[in-house]
């Protein structure tokens, strides 16, 4: 049983894709978010994450696409499955680029803490960046600003000034959302001198980006700092359905990252890639909770079912949908 909820329809263009993968896609990711739960609190990130891509791949191989892997679990050398420049699906439906995580925030789920998903984005093959395995300088907020008042060349300091001049606030009563990592010290010492509360993650920037949307229920405003480049492309997919701003930098800072991103057709290594550099056109998003966070709930057990929480989304309609689905146990 589904119980479908859309927050959001906002004049719909002419499909791309077919309507019905929509609820093809949060099949694939409840069944990897069910997969992964099963092993919240276990404390074995490896363990999850395996069961997770195994549940993914599976389930989306069942999709009537003819897909490619472009944001996968790595290149075909180190992965079996899900990998990078993987065809995925039936074959029999309509060409797409696929960028997936199936456990995004392996670790939050082996701890049980807060904002573990499984995620999953279909585009218009050419739609998505390509991006290498590599740390991406990152900042992001919601929509409903004018563009371009955050940048990668500004400083921390005079972006929160800009975001806070654009919502009529003071920076003091901006959150800050940054993972907590030793190379954000620098950063998070700016941000506390600005006045700025700080949410620090432990994991999970994926969903830290995407809790920028919606400011009110998830209390974050602004997205800083780096994390993986992966993460980075998925998270523009799903403001590209929900709307925002986010920037992207490769941190491309050995010569063998420069020498993988030149194969890949990267030019610029300082290049700084806008939200519609990273994700454009019809796209498709889903997520699903694994455990417990701000926008989605977490998988729950009960007595004859399982109960997923997601959320999926269409660029195209700018369609939300919160769907909430009861599966037998």
């Amino acid at each position: 049983m589904e119980n479908i909820v859309d927050r959001q329809t906002v004049g719909i263009s002419a499909d791309i894709l077919d309507r019905s993968l929509i609820i093809e896609i949060i099949r694939v990711t409840e069944r990897s978010a069910i997969a992964a739960a099963r092993l919240r609190g276990r404390l074995n990130d490896i363990a999850a994450d395996k069961t997770a891509i195994e549940a993914m791949h599976t389930e989306l191989d069942l999709v009537n696409i003819n897909g490619t892997i472009v944001i996968g679990e790595g290149d075909n050398a180190a992965v079996a499955k899900l990998f990078v420049g993987e065809k995925i699906g039936t074959g029999n439906g309509p060409r797409c680029d696929i960028a997936l995580d199936p456990l995004e925030g392996t670790t939050i789920c082996a701890k049980d803490l807060q904002n573990a998903m499984s995620v999953i984005a279909l585009a218009k093959p050419g739609s998505l960046l390509n991006a290498p395995d590599v740390y991406m300088e990152k900042i992001a907020i919601g929509p409903g600003y004018d563009e371009g008042i955050i940048s990668l060349e500004k400083s921390p300091t005079d972006n929160l000034a800009a975001l806070a001049n654009a919502k009529g606030v003071h920076i003091s009563d901006l959150n800050v959302c940054i993972l907590d990592r030793q190379r954000h010290g620098k950063l998070i010492g700016e941000v506390n001198k600005a006045g700025a509360p700080i949410r620090l993650i432990s994991d999970g920037d994926l969903a830290g980006v995407i809790n920028t949307t919606n400011p009110y229920d998830t209390g974050v405003d602004i997205y800083m700092g780096s994390g993986g480049a992966r993460e980075g492309v998925l998270a523009a997919c799903a403001l590209c359905c929900m709307g925002g701003q986010m920037q992207g930098r490769l941190m491309l800072d050995t010569r063998e990252k420069l020498k993988n991103a030149a194969a890949m057709g990267i030019d610029n290594p300082r290049r700084i890639y806008n939200l519609h550099d990273m994700a454009h056109g019809d796209v498709m998003f889903a997520a699903t909770g694994v455990t417990q966070g701000n926008l989605l709930s977490g998988v729950r057990f009960e007595q004859g079912q399982i109960i997923t929480n997601s959320l999926v989304m269409r660029s195209t309609s700018r369609t939300i949908r919160e769907v909430t689905t009861r599966h037998p146990a």
